[in-house]
């Protein structure tokens, strides 16, 4: 039984006298959180549903039972892909505990799910030495040895390439070639691939595939198959999409189709 009316107002949850500060809150499919950042680390888990994560420089796709991390002052944005059951950590200075020094995405142990469940059926306020600091010491412990996931896509800084970017990200499926965005953007199509290399760190055809698998990794969520997913995302064979998708990710497609159970 919950102690109290929870706020789901984060500035709520930035002074706190204790280091971490658990806040629950629901959002209906399509709601788009703009552009901002806190004075706290934050930690964005979702136990349905599934996010986008926005900063200047990356993007993430977010399904149920993986986290972002997100550390302090980062600006970002959140866009609810589905109805999202939203879950978040808002952790200050003082832990002691070797916290991620950039946004990434981590695996979210059942053991940290249900620490974080338990945190929130704690008052929000808590003192030393109770239930609730010492549920909360754990969280520490279990998102510092927790396992990075390499499922982030660089956003490029060049107005003519983020427009290329941002479309394809709207409609993955779109199969216009290099030359063909280059018309589109008003640049060369050497100037686009030269551009993709040195502000995305790889081609556009690899940066396309990882687009492919964001969407992917939505279609996953909702349920699709992995063999339905590899057929929506270019693939011929389900085999030949689960290589290259491990490949991109570190983790099989079955992985993430098996994390869509909510609360």
């Amino acid at each position: 039984m919950r102690h109290e009316t929870r706020s789901t107002d984060p500035l709520d949850y930035q002074q706190l006298d204790q280091v971490v500060g658990a806040m629950a809150k629901a959002f209906p499919a399509g709601f788009h959180i703009e552009p901002h950042c806190h004075a706290r680390d934050q930690l964005l888990y979702a136990v349905s549903g599934t996010m986008r994560i926005r900063t200047a420089s990356e993007a993430w796709i977010v399904p149920a039972d993986r986290a972002v991390y997100i550390p302090a002052e980062v600006v970002h944005s959140v866009a609810m892909r589905s109805a999202v059951e939203m879950r978040t950590l808002y952790i200050g200075e003082g832990h002691g505990a070797p916290m991620p020094g950039s946004p990434m995405v981590l695996v979210v142990t059942p053991l940290l799910r249900a620490l974080i469940l338990a945190l929130l059926d704690e008052p929000i306020a808590y003192a030393p030495d109770t239930r609730a600091d010492r549920i909360a010491k754990l969280i520490l412990d279990e998102i510092a040895r927790s396992e990075p996931l390499a499922m982030s896509m660089p956003m490029p800084h060049d107005k003519r390439l983020l427009r290329l970017c941002e479309a394809l990200i709207e409609a993955p499926s779109l199969a216009l070639t290099l030359d063909e965005w280059a018309d589109q953007a008003g640049a060369s199509r050497r100037t686009l691939a030269r551009l993709f290399q040195a502000e995305c760190g790889m081609t556009f055809t690899a940066w396309r595939q990882r687009v492919r698998f964001h969407a992917a990794v939505e279609a996953l969520a909702r349920g699709v198959s992995v063999k339905e997913a590899a057929r929506l995302h270019g693939y011929d064979s389900a085999s030949a999409f689960t290589a290259a998708f491990r490949r991109a990710f570190g983790v099989t497609p079955r992985s993430i189709a098996a994390h869509g159970s909510g609360e």
